[in-house]
């Protein structure tokens, strides 16, 4: 609409306002209007259902794109991409010459080597084993003597189809019935509850790993990103938290996504602790709690570490007139003391997050993703032509200073970091009339000092990206398989997308992990070793 319309061209400059402000009351009329339209619809549905009726069908317009929000093709208009050769990676297994025919050899035809074609293929058979084992019986002892399966056989199946089933299901995406028609396809007899046992049952060992390689991500970068997705437990809400680096992904399932849960998951212990010291006071501060409640407060056991039902006790006997919000800024200040002051858990210096408020507070210092606040801009969705290319104007402007950050990142000075500084507060001040707009740039500016986070410790990231990503992963893994049942499955869900996904990470086959941890043969290093090796931790963030 008004596609060369240009209100800067009108010289009186009342009636230049005056137009301005008339193009953002459309604007506002127009988004109120497709609001009030979703809602009139809902409503009809509603009274529809109420009469025992159909609703109107939810049916797409075939060739109407969905919305895009996404920021990628920006983010990535720095970096090059060509398609590389794969042949250097392919590991050959075995050689053979072939001839050319003879007869189709003129006489004077000179041999000149070989050209070489790299084919790839797969042979997948059976390997079933008739076991005879040797048994024997003493009558003296009244005791038979058997000898034993292999390191890796257990009941029915072997390694290599325990550890397949694995292999699919966590990392492949399969569900359970096509895991069972596939291993059916290839003569393996297996029940859909021997396939869930396989899959949930006995993994103890494997859940020290995940154990392991949390305590060693932690320690590995001086940042770590989060995010969080919903998954459900036997049909119950919960929410998946994922925390990694480029070395790790990990996985943690809980009921809530409270800032407490966060500080649990930091903790990582398997019951919260709470202390209370002059820390927790100052902080009681800061989430502004009445004077009495400080007071009283200052009173309880000092320096102590106390339990999550010690605490509760406490608050239910003293401060059970506080409400909900209160009661939870108090847990939270004491948790977040108790972590500060443990000696077993890397304490997170930078958490690199979107910017949801259960984030807030929890670390010393917070970044935020400079993704995720593009996308606010790309959700914006203008009416006029005018403002179209105003957002669009702005957008190209907002990338050209993430590339400038990137490019910091890559060779920082103090002399670049003032002058990005500045230039924020320049870009961030815009103001281009469109109403909406101007709202968002004002928003992000208030967002300096967290979106700026990288001119102190170039080393961390601009983007959320890995968290989102590792967020996806479970959200096609709850599209497959729904959620888990039970506790074991829960436990199972968490502790092996947190192995296939740090294997990924670190260039290790899955397959390959899985399969030598079955046989029990543990030639391979375990995955924390490879993230202890590997971390690029060289400029160590100190806690103030």
């Amino acid at each position: 609409m008004l596609s060369d319309f240009d209100p800067n061209q009108i010289q009186d400059e009342g009636a230049r306002q005056a137009i301005v402000e008339l193009m953002n009351l459309v604007e506002d009329l127009k988004q109120e209007n497709a609001t009030l339209r979703e809602e009139v619809q809902r409503l009809r549905d509603e009274n529809r259902r109420l009469k025992g009726e159909q609703g109107q069908p939810q049916i797409k317009p075939g060739k109407k794109k969905p919305s895009n929000h996404s920021s990628e093709s920006e983010r990535r208009q720095a970096k090059g991409w060509g398609k590389g050769s794969k042949n250097d990676r392919i590991t050959i297994d075995r050689e053979e010459r072939l001839a050319v025919e003879g007869t189709s050899l003129p006489a004077d035809a000179e041999f000149k080597g070989y050209e070489e074609v790299v084919v790839q293929d797969l042979s997948i058979k059976t390997d079933n084993i008739r076991f005879l084992k040797e048994k024997f019986y003493s009558a003296k002892e009244r005791m038979s003597y058997t000898a034993s399966l292999p390191a890796g056989y257990q009941g029915q199946f072997g390694p290599g189809i325990r550890a397949l089933v694995l292999v699919q299901y966590y990392s492949c995406g399969m569900s359970e019935p096509k895991i069972q028609e596939f291993l059916e396809n290839f003569g393996v007899r297996i029940s859909a509850g021997q396939i869930s046992n396989q899959l949930i049952k006995n993994q103890a060992a494997w859940q020290r790993e995940k154990e392991a390689i949390y305590q060693a991500g932690l320690s590995s970068s001086s940042w770590q990103h989060i995010d969080e997705t919903g998954t459900r437990v036997d049909g119950v809400n919960h929410y998946c938290h994922i925390i990694c680096n480029p070395l790790y992904t990990a996985y943690f399932t809980r009921p809530h996504k409270d800032r407490l849960t966060v500080i649990s998951l930091l903790q990582n212990r398997p019951d919260l602790q709470f202390l209370l010291n002059r820390q927790t006071l100052s902080r009681l501060a800061g989430f502004a709690l009445p004077q009495w409640v400080q007071r009283a407060v200052s009173h309880w056991p000092q320096d102590l570490v106390l339990s999550q039902a010690e605490m509760e006790d406490l608050v239910q006997r003293e401060l059970n007139r506080l409400n909900a919000q209160q009661q939870a800024r108090l847990y939270e200040a004491a948790a977040l003391s108790a972590y500060y002051q443990q000696p077993l858990v890397p304490v997170v210096p930078v958490l690199v997050s979107d910017e949801a408020r259960q984030y807030e507070a929890v670390t010393p210092e917070q970044a935020l993703c400079w993704v995720h606040e593009g996308r606010h801009y790309k959700k914006l969705s203008p009416y006029l032509a005018y403002h179209q290319q105003q957002r669009a104007e702005f957008l190209t402007q907002f990338w050209k200073f993430y590339h400038h950050l990137q490019r910091y990142r890559a060779d920082p000075t103090p002399d670049q970091a003032h002058r990005l500084r500045a230039d924020f507060d320049t870009l961030f001040s815009t103001v281009t009339g469109y109403q909406a707009l101007d709202n968002l740039i004002a928003k992000t500016k208030t967002k300096k000092e967290k979106l700026l986070k990288v001119l102190d410790y170039p080393e961390i990231p601009l983007h959320n990206n890995p968290a989102e990503l590792g967020a996806r992963q479970r959200v096609r893994k709850r599209d497959v398989s729904f959620g888990p049942r039970t506790d074991d499955g829960l436990a199972a869900w968490d502790t092996f997308m947190t192995l296939a996904a740090t294997a990924q990470k670190l260039g290790v086959s899955f397959f390959a992990y899985v399969y030598d941890r079955v046989t029990e043969h543990n030639t391979l290093p375990s995955l924390a070793a490879l993230i202890q090796q590997r971390s690029p931790v060289s400029h160590p963030i100190t806690l103030g």
